[in-house]
């Protein structure tokens, strides 16, 4: 709809119409079929010849379509243009879904065809030509994506918060006696004690949790981040030890046995430089590494 010239690619995968999650209307149809068909509806409607193809990628989800040519002339833009128009209103009032509080279901009523509501046209608005508003109201995204997976947050911020989180639980409890696995010898390495998310988040100050909160996932997220130091497991946050972790399986494919090769020793080991006992393991067992110069 942005241009005559334009050419399209789209491969479908989630189930979505233009106003919500798309509803089905054949029952003869795998889900994923009637929506293919729904989405070539939709090119064919924007005036294109509409090509199927499949690609070849390891996924379950794998038909594209093309749009590489119209099927009118650039003069027909204006009814076009109102035809597309008709098409996204038809498809704003094909679901009437209806709650029904003594059975407890949605009871949905679907039309076939480009219906209207009984006695109503579309606003004037949403009937303007190519070259106007599109769709009263539409926020398209923004041309820059912001980053909110905490992977933005300044680094000063983040090691604050993770010195700040292991201290807490490692002050929380007394230090444990724990075994060495391999060796068999008792020695003294403070695990710390394991808190809720919840717990972690009453100790940290409200600037911190507000800077938190602007990001997806918030304090879950950072944690999960900091894989080397923290494990988070059921909404619990525990301080990882590493004597504890599976060592790397042989039967991994080359590719990624020579990656977690080439990463080993590339970062400081936080444990060596801040926990009071510093690393658990030895430093030819640690992937990290035990002062600066061993980094790679």
């Amino acid at each position: 709809r942005s241009s005559y010239s334009c050419c399209y690619f789209v491969l479908p995968c989630c189930f979505f119409d233009f106003h919500g999650k798309y509803s089905r209307r054949q029952s003869k149809k795998t889900q994923y079929r009637e929506y293919l068909d729904f989405v070539a509806q939709v090119g064919s409607v924007c005036g294109f010849h509409v090509e199927e193809d499949c690609l070849r990628i390891p996924s379950t989800k794998r038909v594209s379509f093309i749009g590489k040519s119209r099927t009118y002339a650039a003069a027909e833009r204006a009814r076009i243009d109102q035809q597309i128009t008709q098409f996204i209103n038809s498809r704003r009032t094909c679901a009437v879904a209806t709650w029904d509080r003594r059975v407890g279901f949605n009871h949905e009523d679907h039309c076939g065809g480009l219906c209207k509501e009984a006695g109503s046209e579309p606003p004037e608005d949403e009937t303007e030509t190519a070259g106007t508003v599109w769709m009263p109201g539409f926020q398209p995204r923004e041309k820059v994506e912001r980053i909110r997976n905490c992977a933005s947050l300044p680094r000063d911020f983040v090691d604050e918060v993770v010195l700040n989180v292991a201290n807490l639980l490692l002050n929380t409890a007394p230090q444990k006696s724990c075994s060495d696995q391999e060796g068999g010898n008792m020695s003294t390495w403070n695990q710390g004690e394991s808190l809720s998310l919840r717990e972690v988040a009453e100790h940290l100050n409200k600037e911190t949790l507000k800077k938190l909160k602007s990001e997806f996932g918030g304090l879950q997220t950072l944690l999960k981040n900091n894989h080397q130091v923290f494990e988070v497991l059921n909404g619990r946050v525990h301080i990882r030890d590493w004597r504890k972790e599976k060592p790397p399986s042989k039967t991994k494919p080359e590719v990624k046995r020579r990656l977690s090769t080439e990463a080993f020793k590339t970062r400081l080991c936080w444990f060596f430089i801040h926990h009071p006992d510093g690393c658990s393991l030895p430093s030819e067992a640690c992937p990290y590494a035990h002062g600066t110069e061993e980094l790679r």
